[in-house]
């Protein structure tokens, strides 16, 4: 299918300094949506390079992936879209705003579940969740 889009991003996470659980969230201006970091992948570029590229340029953070979460499947502007994701720590950064992501959020799960703007994108958010041991979901 030489239309299919392939993108690829990350549910970006750190711990406060008071060990609370965050999720990263990006405002893109140009949808005038939240989302977790997420781009098209280059030409011969893995899916996981992407992802890690994607979220660097859209966040200022470096990250450390972790596991695999489903692939998003949907169609956006009219052709099929596949983006896959990986849950990653953030390791160190500094936001910058830019053309492409104006505004960052840190939200706690139920937070960012409840800001974000594709439903599909909480299948993401909950099987994260599901990698973690129960005691550190909701710290």
């Amino acid at each position: 299918m030489s239309d299919l889009v392939l993108a690829a991003g990350c549910v970006l996470w750190r711990r406060s300094a008071a060990g609370a659980l965050e999720v990263c969230l990006v405002h893109r201006p140009r949808y005038d949506d939240w989302s977790f970091p997420k781009g098209k992948l280059k030409r011969g570029e893995t899916a996981l390079a992407a992802a890690l590229r994607e979220v660097l340029e859209e966040t200022g953070h470096h990250c450390a992936p972790g596991v695999a979460l489903p692939t998003a499947l949907y169609t956006a502007n009219g052709r099929p879209k596949e983006v896959s994701y990986w849950a990653a720590e953030a390791t160190d950064g500094t936001f910058v705003a830019n053309d492409e992501v104006d505004r960052l959020a840190w939200l706690s799960p139920e937070d960012a579940r409840a800001r974000l703007s594709r439903p599909g994108d909480r299948v993401q958010l909950d099987a994260f969740l599901e990698t973690l041991p129960a005691s550190g979901r909701r710290r």
